[in-house]
């Protein structure tokens, strides 16, 4: 058995292949690409186990060599780090490093997706470029106007003599065009968005997390689609604690001796993780959502982003109950807490 560290980047890769004794028995560089993969497959065999750190490209390279019979793991670079610190750090000793922890067994793996919650994810994260593209045109719109003193609708500036009433209203040439050029190109990102918008609802209203998670007060379909392949498999969290600090809402506590100290939230993982929580929460402000005096409790001490970011804790807590348990969302207590006591059966209504 070989037992394999590859060090990928974008040109090429350095790769090293141990014994089970600790022995280097070959090493050397690749092309970063399908042909490099191949040809490493051919010098070391279909039997081997391998370790990639964790970058642009280790999944597309994990699901490579699984097809050719490896048995791959994906490690989060900043652990390895830690386990194994150097004072000297090339490709080729990275690979080794690599190489000698698969071997030991010591990989900090992180959790790897599966392929159709990626592809998910993929779509998603498309749509929220586009939208975040059509929301910056739409602020410059706005900001074009205020140097003019106007206050006037998208709506309104969707409509034909828009420009003559800009004319009227003062607003130079120059600056007509450019606000032409933004409503176009807004008119341009709604057709984007359109198709992937109905792409995604059918996925999410057969998706059993998403028809669950939509409970939430303020998670719609989408939202709730990306919280559910955001998370995965509900079951690698031992705990709801475990799934907030995974989303990077917990706070940074640092302690010495007596003392300790609630820091910033840690923003540790992926930042989407983050933006879906968060995005819940902001209909917090609203009296009807059940989080509301939570929200309210928040914002009158310490400001409205602290309150949502302790809502987003909240909805993360909750979707973590609703997803172990099968259970609907269910709002009880009156201090922002949440209570889920719906059936298990709850789940298969909403599949039904």
């Amino acid at each position: 058995m070989n037992y394999v560290g590859i060090d990928w980047a974008y040109g090429r890769a350095a790769w090293c292949a141990m014994g089970g004794a600790g022995a280097i028995e070959s090493e050397g560089l690749i092309p970063a690409d399908e042909d490099g993969l191949a040809r490493l497959v051919l010098n070391l065999g279909s039997e081997a186990e391998a370790c990639v750190e964790m970058m642009s490209g280790a999944l597309w390279v994990k699901d490579q060599l699984e097809a050719a019979g490896w048995r791959v793991q994906v490690a989060h670079a900043r652990k390895v780090r830690d386990i194994a610190p150097l004072a000297c750090k090339t490709d080729k000793v990275d690979a080794r490093v690599l190489a000698e922890l698969c071997r030991r067994d010591l990989v900090p793996a992180v959790w790897v997706a599966s392929l159709a919650d990626r592809t998910i994810r993929e779509r998603l994260r498309r749509r929220a470029h586009l939208v975040k593209l059509r929301t910056s045109a739409r602020n410059r719109i706005f900001g074009l106007l205020t140097q003019f003193g106007l206050r006037i609708s998208l709506r309104r500036l969707r409509q034909p003599d828009a420009m003559e009433l800009l004319c009227r209203r003062g607003v130079p040439e120059v600056w007509r065009d450019s606000i032409a050029e933004h409503l176009a190109e807004i008119d341009h990102l709604d057709r984007r968005i359109t198709p992937i918008d109905k792409e995604l609802g059918p996925i999410a209203r057969c998706d059993p997390r998403a028809k669950l998670l939509t409970t939430i007060p303020g998670v719609g379909p989408l939202l709730s689609l990306t919280f559910a392949s955001e998370i995965g498999d509900v079951s690698r969290f031992s705990s709801a604690s475990k799934l907030v600090g995974y989303a990077g809402l917990a706070p940074r506590i640092s302690q010495s001796g007596e003392r300790s100290a609630t820091g910033r939230l840690s923003k540790a993982g992926s930042r989407t993780r983050r933006w879906a929580a968060v995005e819940a929460a902001n209909q917090a402000w609203r009296s009807s959502n059940p989080f509301h005096q939570h929200y309210r409790r928040i914002a009158d001490r310490h400001g409205k982003n602290p309150a949502k970011s302790a809502v987003a804790r909240k909805i993360r807590i909750a979707s973590w109950h609703m997803l172990s348990k099968e259970q609907v969302f269910q709002p009880s207590r009156p201090n922002g807490g949440i209570q889920s006591t719906a059936p298990a059966s709850s789940l298969r209504f909403l599949a039904a």
